[in-house]
């Protein structure tokens, strides 16, 4: 069974890597082309590709795949079946209609909630408590092919969209790995999805990356966590962007705004400690714990106050 592998991100790689320990003949593997990142804006290639590169497997990267060129390049490579995860582009129906076996997706969702490309940050940021991998039989819509299995994976507040990366990429790949033996021999079932049950997961935008502090100190704690590690929650501090990478909500002892506190509007600065920096919400309080100023490195924000001289009433946002 000759395999064609398409994935972009780090959430991929255990699935290629999983393939070829189990021996399985990956002809070549196809990613997105090389992106500018960093201060410097230099090429970097996606993680996928150094993996594999690192192993030498034949690359591809069409800038689009739906291209005559991005067709063309799949079709001589002639695979049996096609196993996406986190690839970062929609299979056209001429692409989706050469493999024999079919084209297989690793989703990071249990479909058919969560559809689109930012399925994990999303059951964070909606303080989603359970989520899971959806092994499915690709389509020409939005996730919307008929499911083959799916594996579920709690979500706990300690867990960040970087934890949960880790944690479903792993348990996509032990469930291509249980599922493609089936797959190859016809007996995998297949289930329709419900499109009245979808919801949809769009890729993160800037706004989304905006803290709201009129809103819940839980809805905030969600926010935060499911943008790290990848953008930060951000707000405003003296005119500059102020970066949010951890938090926590106050205990129930600490809960309670002091009658002092409860003049100042979402986004005051209530106190700060060596447990960081306590912001008043729309209902109640939040400690920051770990940030990073404009044109500076993340700290603690313990630290940071020490040397900002943060007043109660100083307003974020």
């Amino acid at each position: 069974m000759k395999i064609l592998f398409m994935g972009t991100p780090q959430f991929a790689v255990p699935s290629l890597e999983a393939l070829l320990e189990r021996g399985y003949e990956v002809a070549a593997v196809v990613t997105q082309p090389d992106r500018p990142k960093g201060r410097k804006r230099e090429l970097t290639p996606s993680p996928v590709k150094v993996f594999a590169t690192e192993r030498g497997l034949p690359v591809l990267q069409p800038e689009k795949l739906r291209s005559p060129e991005g067709v063309a390049a799949v079709s001589e490579i002639a695979p049996d079946v096609i196993v996406t995860a986190a690839y970062g582009q929609i299979l056209p129906k001429s692409v989706l209609a050469l493999p024999r076996l079919g084209c297989i997706n690793v989703h990071g969702s249990l479909l058919p909630r969560y559809r689109g490309g930012a399925p994990i940050q999303r059951s964070i940021i909606d303080g989603e408590k359970v989520t899971g991998v959806t092994l499915m039989y690709m389509a020409e819509g939005l996730d919307t092919g008929d499911m083959i299995a799916k594996v579920e994976v709690p979500i706990t507040d300690e867990d960040t969209a970087g934890t949960m990366f880790e944690k479903l990429s792993e348990a996509g790949s032990k469930l291509l790995l249980e599922w493609l033996p089936r797959i190859a021999d016809g007996t995998a079932g297949r289930t329709p999805q419900i499109d009245e049950e979808s919801t949809y997961a769009p890729n993160l935008s800037r706004e989304d990356e905006k803290l709201d502090w009129s809103q819940s100190s839980r809805r905030i704690f969600d926010r935060v966590r499911g943008l790290n590690p990848m953008a930060g929650g951000f707000t405003f501090l003296g005119g500059e962007v102020f970066k949010v990478w951890g938090c926590a909500i106050p205990s129930p002892s600490d809960a309670e705004l002091r009658s002092e506190w409860t003049e100042y509007a979402p986004g005051a600065v209530l106190e700060t400690g060596a447990f960081g920096i306590r912001v008043r919400t729309g209902d109640g309080s939040i400690v920051l714990t770990d940030v990073q100023p404009a044109g500076k490195k993340a700290l603690k924000a313990a630290e940071f106050a020490k040397g900002a001289r943060l007043a109660p009433g100083k307003t974020l946002g």
